[in-house]
């Protein structure tokens, strides 16, 4: 293993490997060890995340931290101050109680504290302008650069070789596999490969002879060093942090060490020159001076302090705020770990961690899809792109988010050819995955401003808008454009797509021609590497439809696991193909018009998948299911005609009522009905057996599958958590906080899982969320089996913001008695659990 880069990750990387019982391990660091970025961090360890994988990372940091010193004997300033997480509007207070009934359930102890009470806590603060404030009281301060010494120190004692001054060229790569590194002192041969190199990871990336994709811009950072105080700080006084005025404040041998994330900040190095160990770029005090106008607001005693110095040091940032881990989709054995966004030193220990555990057993012992590699594709790795980016993601660090915002920049990069048209029909817009897709559309009444502007935690302004496009879907018909989902095809001389298919599915593929299978791809423990639908086209060709942030990943996972045959053939068509949905009643009635053919059920079953001509244009194919449970269509059009038959559909649809909708339409679809959504449902760590789709693997199709072994195993001896779908009591949409995903769910008033999606359902006129009930036990804390009458028997309260609301649980949809199609599943679920 080579390791390059001598900061905090690649000296967690080496202690974690050596510990875990690696042996031939060289790191390399082109300057001196923890002279990048960790030099000058400003060594604050803080675990209040928005994401769960964040905090534990961080909160692993913090124990391994702590222990260091005694077992290296290198001191590395480590003391717990705790920190105050400040709230000067409403909003920002209901974001940190989220915040904080996340931390307590995983063990990590905050409450909810007065604005008196943060006096008691930090005499200096100015709190008139507070509403409340988060206290978390085992935090730390730390030395980071003396970490990253320590944990290199621990490393080379397990026999980790450490070279400093010693610059990596490039990998060498051969069939696809690392093979070796060329540094300026000759070649090393190696397997792995591990990418720590800060903000050098991007061009280190692009060195190669084959380059890996590793988006992140460094932005310059400030912040400021101040003499000790008249009567020097406490050393344990508390780390603020006051995200509404931009700013952090932490105690610094007696003064104050303060710096923020300003509005406006400085992209550096766009063109790739840097030096090799970061010197202390310019002061920049007018850059400055709006962070330090807010720091003087909050304590106005700083006045008459002498300041020692401005200090401005570069930090990598990512498009969308998460660090990045994990291994290259098209190099085997390179493997990253970057693009901080300023908490390197928060989740420094954790995330070597997570990185040795994914080399050494192939897999981390978490969920870290949110963090991994293979969420980007080449399209996020412009630099202009990054540039533009990382000034949007660098203030929203303390910006107040709110549920599904969007990135303003870096849009419009892939878009359907219907965009234009939906755009002048009163379209608004999310991205995922770079893709452009419809949120709902904006009736010509109603007045747009107000809707961008009202970003909330409770009811949302859309949500008469998305009523009126759900009662389209239930009544008549709407079109929703989904071209952005990933779209493959497999196709091969002889039986071997089929063969390769049905090892990697764990649905049984040998259908007859035009039939289509809901199934995914398991991993080796039987979780969902990937959820999707695969139509037969022929004896010998396949159409997979996976979600769209899977199409890297998706491609990686196929690669690695299909046979080198070159009469074999695997094909990226996402962009061929326009793909509309038809929801609802009628559309079985639009398209018989269209296609002059009858689309009855008799002749055009359930899951059934035909080429036709629709309007003028032929080669159309047209399956029967629309992802969310209701009747309907997907029509995959080929892309030149995609206009044409977008306007024939709105055409004919006139006299039944048509019009667009959008994805929130079909998202509280898709959740009245139960339908979990890989990625917010479903992850690598849920297996089928857990989420109720028994239906949809086939354990006894003749021939071994990956993950059936595990699979056979839970059945034999039950499933620890299970996906349940809870519908909200005591909850007024009007005046209540919304549930929008994360929120932890208590069963007889003990904890039991999260959330991880919810929608307001417009048929139950309640709130339904999708969670995972696992069952702890009381005096342990250690998962026992959960059946059906376990989840049948318990009370349930879903926690928003603080305050519990009483939930009905369920295993199976409300509606889906009223639905013929789907009752005879139900019977066979019925029989599952009974």
């Amino acid at each position: 293993v080579v390791i390059c880069g001598g900061g905090i990750m690649g000296t967690s990387v080496a202690y974690h490997l050596s510990k875990m019982g690696w042996k031939d391990i060289v790191l390399l660091e082109q300057g001196r060890l923890a002279a990048g970025s960790t030099r000058f961090c400003a060594g604050i360890l803080s675990t209040a995340r928005h994401l769960t994988i964040e905090q534990k990372m961080a909160d692993y940091s913090n124990k391994l931290y702590h222990q260091l010193e005694q077992e290296t004997g290198i001191q590395t300033g480590y003391i717990r101050t705790g920190s105050v997480f400040l709230a000067q509007t409403q909003d920002r207070l209901i974001s940190l109680k989220r915040i904080n009934s996340r931390l307590n359930v995983i063990g990590i102890p905050s409450e909810i504290i007065s604005p008196k009470k943060v006096a008691e806590l930090h005499p200096l603060l100015n709190v008139h302008d507070l509403v409340g404030a988060m206290h978390v009281p085992e935090d730390a301060v730390v030395s980071s650069a003396d970490v990253a010494l320590a944990l290199a120190s621990a490393a080379s004692q397990n026999g980790v070789q450490i070279y400093d001054r010693t610059s990596v060229l490039h990998v060498m790569v051969k069939k696809g596999q690392v093979t070796g590194v060329e540094t300026d002192k000759g070649q090393i041969e190696c397997q792995y490969f591990v990418n720590c190199a800060g903000q050098w990871a991007y061009e280190l990336g692009l060195s190669n002879e084959e380059p890996v994709s590793i988006p992140l811009h460094a932005c310059e950072h400030f912040y400021l060093l101040t003499r000790p105080l008249e009567t020097p700080l406490q050393s344990n006084t508390p780390t603020i942090v006051d995200a509404d005025g931009r700013i952090y404040i932490r105690n610094w041998q007696g003064g104050i060490l303060s710096g923020g994330f300003e509005k406006n900040p400085k992209p550096i190095f766009t063109e790739g020159k840097n030096q090799l160990e970061i010197q202390n770029l310019q002061e920049d005090w007018d850059h400055f001076e709006p962070l330090l106008s807010s720091l003087l607001r909050r304590m106005p005693d700083l006045e008459t302090l002498e300041i020692l110095k401005l200090v401005n040091c570069p930090e990598t940032f990512t498009p969308d705020m998460r660090c990045i881990m994990g291994e290259s989709p098209s190099v085997r054995g390179y493997f990253v770990l970057a693009g901080m966004n300023s908490a390197g030193l928060s989740f420094g220990g954790g995330a070597g961690r997570y990185l040795a555990e994914w080399m050494v057993h192939g897999s981390p012992s978490e969920n870290i899809w949110e963090l991994d590699l293979k969420r980007f594709g080449a399209l996020q790795s412009s630099r202009t792109f990054l540039r533009h980016r990382v000034m949007e993601v660098m203030p929203l660090l303390y910006d107040l988010k709110v549920p599904r915002w969007d990135f303003q920049t870096g849009r419009q990069l892939r878009t359907s050819p219907l965009y234009d048209r939906l755009d002048a029909q009163g379209a608004r817009w999310m991205e995922k995955h770079g893709f452009e897709r419809p949120k709902y559309f904006v009736p010509p009444d109603k007045d747009l401003l107000a809707l961008e502007q009202s970003k909330t935690f409770y009811k949302p302004d859309w949500f008469e808008i998305v009523e009126s496009e759900v009662k389209c879907c239930k009544e008549a018909v709407c079109v929703i454009d989904m071209s952005s989902f990933t779209k493959f095809e497999i196709t091969s001389t002889g039986d071997q797509a089929l063969e390769v298919l049905q090892y990697l599915f764990s649905n049984d593929l040998d259908v007859p021609v035009g039939h289509i299978v809901h199934t995914g791809m398991l991993n080796q423990g039987g979780g969902y590497e990937n959820d999707c639908s695969v139509a037969r086209l022929s004896k010998r060709s396949f159409f997979m439809i996976s979600p769209t942030d899977q199409q890297v990943h998706c491609w990686a996972w196929l690669k690695k696991h299909m046979p080198e045959d070159s009469n074999l053939l695997l094909e990226d068509v996402t962009w061929k193909y326009t793909a509309l949905n038809l929801i609802g009643p009628r559309a079985v009635d639009v398209l018989s018009e269209l296609s002059y053919a009858p689309m009855t059920p008799d002749h055009f079953p359930s899951l059934f998948c035909k080429e036709m001509s629709v309007g003028y244009a032929n080669g159309i194919r047209v399956m029967s299911m629309t992802h969310t449970g209701e009747p309907g269509f997907m029509l995959y059009i080929p892309i030149e005609y995609a206009l044409h038959v977008y306007n024939e559909v709105m055409s004919v649809g006139q006299k039944y009522g048509i019009r667009n909708a959008g994805y929130y339409a079909l998202r509280s679809l898709r959740i009245e009905k139960f339908f979990a959504f890989w990625g917010q449902d479903l992850n690598t760590l849920t297996t089928p057996l857990e989420c109720g789709r028994e239906s949809r693997v086939k354990l006894e199709k003749g021939m071994d599958f990956i993950g059936r072994d595990a699979l056979l195993q839970q059945k034999q001896n039950g499933v620890y958590k299970r996906l349940t779908m809870f519908i909200l009591d005591d909850h007024d949409t009007d005046l209540d906080l919304w549930p929008w995903w994360g929120e932890p769910i208590y069963r007889n008033g003990q904890y039991a899982g999260k959330t991880t999606s919810s929608a307001y359902s417009y048929t139950l006129e309640r709130h339904v969320c999708l969670g995972f009930v696992h069952n702890f036990s009381e005096d342990t804390g250690e998962e026992q089996v959960v059946t059906a009458d376990f989840i049948n028997r318990g009370e349930y309260e879903i926690d928003i913001a603080g305050h519990r609301f009483q939930a009905k649980a369920k295993l199976y949809p409300v509606t889906s008695l009223f639905t013929h199609k789907r009752r005879k599943e139900d019977v066979e679920l019925s029989d599952l659990h009974g």
